[in-house]
């Protein structure tokens, strides 16, 4: 089938049941196995959420907009639900590997499914580094919890924050990458047993702090005005990244067009909950000083109430889990992306080779798992926080727009669920993603418009002249 044509300059577009078609299987015939169900599912989004954002990050975003941090994780997750519908739609509608990147193929075009696959490089790859620092703080407070002592500086933090090599972050990404090309069946169920665990300590932590909850500790509520409610939710957001990730296991999911979509609603909810009654609880056993820019507060929280260790080794314990579980889940869905951007010949064709024998991209996750933990070994946290929040933003409205043309241009193409109150959903998605993107500052758009420019480059020089559809087309 022809590829469809927009008006004006010809882009690239792929139909869509070419898509569904060619998904599956490499040159060599060796496709990808559903074993996973709505039970796993829903695990592995949390297992991709749940981590670094809530554990670490919660500082940051207390220090941006004080008890009203609350807010920010309703705003954050407000634009998450919007986006999260269009995520269902065409998730349902098109149950592929890759993701915003297949969606964006299959209405915007080329160009754009690239950027937005370079997007995806931020969201899915850059934050497995960041996520892996947070993983090295609360492993050295595990440590001091249990033993009494820490690794050296040098060995548990990169030349920014101190020390030479960040250790644990490069174990962590590795000890991920040898889960993964075990399989998928094994990946799923490790994923769901350390989501079940890491929800249950984060309960355990909010019973904890509710019992030193004062009133007094959340009043000026908006001690930093709307301005840093803002603030917050655009560091909160970071908290959310990875739901989206549900989207990639579109060929190893069964029944995809039904559990995909259901999938995306209950970890959106669950996970909501889940911040705003760690962020309440939090504020309102110390204040919000006790929280700011400390970075293991949680534990620290629960030593101060407790007044022992051992709560807070516990706690500790669950986030050293929480954020392993996290590195799995997005290193995942950062291998399957580039595994449907190599079918189309975007990137090189090593990333789409699968294991006949245990049915995962070998290849692809060792490659993904040496470049990011080199970043891992020597960033520090805060570097990359911001520009992979823009980065999975700009994502977000390329999938909200994606299924404004879909409906357009193919209106046969449908899956079980539908985005409600459409076209105002996607077009409220588009609205609330911008705003997010305002409030990472200057300085970050900047970055990310240099990024931009470096991935258009990278397809001028590489992805228009290998791509596989252009091949059918006779350029």
């Amino acid at each position: 089938m022809s590829p469809l044509r927009l008006p004006g300059p010809p882009h690239r577009v792929k139909d869509p049941h070419q898509l569904i078609a060619e998904s599956g299987a490499d040159l060599e015939g060796h496709g990808l196995k559903r074993t996973m169900g709505l039970f796993q599912l829903v695990c592995f989004g949390i297992g991709a959420v749940v981590g670094t954002g809530i554990f670490v990050g919660l500082s940051d975003s207390v220090a941006e907009a004080g008890p009203a941090v609350v807010l920010s994780f309703v705003l954050a997750a407000v634009t998450c639900i919007f986006t999260a519908f269009s995520f269902a739609e065409l998730g349902s509608a098109i149950p592929v590997s890759g993701s915003s990147y297949s969606f964006a193929y299959a209405t915007l075009g080329e160009r754009t499914a690239f950027l937005v696959g370079w997007c995806l490089l931020l969201e899915y790859g850059v934050s497995v580094s960041a996520v892996a620092v947070g993983w090295s703080q609360y492993v050295n407070e595990l440590l001091d919890s249990l033993f009494g002592w820490q690794l050296p500086a040098a060995l548990s933090a990169g030349p920014g924050d101190g020390g030479a090599i960040n250790l644990p972050a490069v174990i962590v990404v590795m000890m991920a990458a040898t889960l993964l090309v075990r399989g998928i069946r094994e990946s799923a169920g490790a994923t769901a047993a350390m989501a079940v665990l890491k929800i249950t300590i984060l309960i355990a932590f909010c019973v904890i702090a509710f019992t030193a909850f004062e009133h007094g500790n959340l009043t000026p509520f908006m001690s930093h005005g709307a301005g840093g409610v803002t603030a917050g939710a655009s560091l909160a957001f970071f908290s959310y990244i990875g739901f989206d990730a549900i989207t990639t296991t579109g060929e190893e999911v069964k029944n995809p067009r039904r559990n995909i979509p259901i999938a995306i609603m209950i970890c959106i909810g669950l996970v909501t909950l889940l911040y705003c009654a760690v962020a309440l609880a939090a504020i309102g056993a110390l204040g919000p000083d006790a929280v700011s820019d400390k970075p293991a507060a949680l534990s620290l929280i629960v030593d101060q109430v407790t007044g022992s260790t051992v709560g807070g080794g516990i706690i500790a314990f669950g986030a050293v889990v929480a954020i392993a579980s996290v590195v799995l889940a997005v290193m995942y869905g950062q291998t399957r992306i580039l595994m449907s951007m190599s079918r189309d010949g975007l990137v090189p064709r090593v990333f789409e080779r699968v294991s006949p024998r245990t049915a995962t991209p070998v290849a692809n996750t060792w490659i993904v798992a040496v470049v990011f933990a080199v970043p891992a070994a020597f960033s520090s946290l805060d570097v990359v926080v911001n520009l992979t929040t823009i980065g999975t933003l700009a994502t977000m409205v390329a999938v909200n727009v994606a299924v404004i043309v879909l409906r357009r241009r193919n209106p046969e193409v449908q899956g079980s669920f539908r985005v409600p109150l459409y076209p105002l959903s996607p077009l409220l998605g588009v609205a609330f993603c911008v705003y997010l993107m305002y409030g990472t500052g200057w300085s970050t758009w900047v970055q990310f418009a240099v990024f931009l420019a470096v991935g258009a480059g990278v397809y001028a020089g590489y992805g228009r002249s290998r791509s596989r559809l252009a091949g059918r087309a006779g350029g």
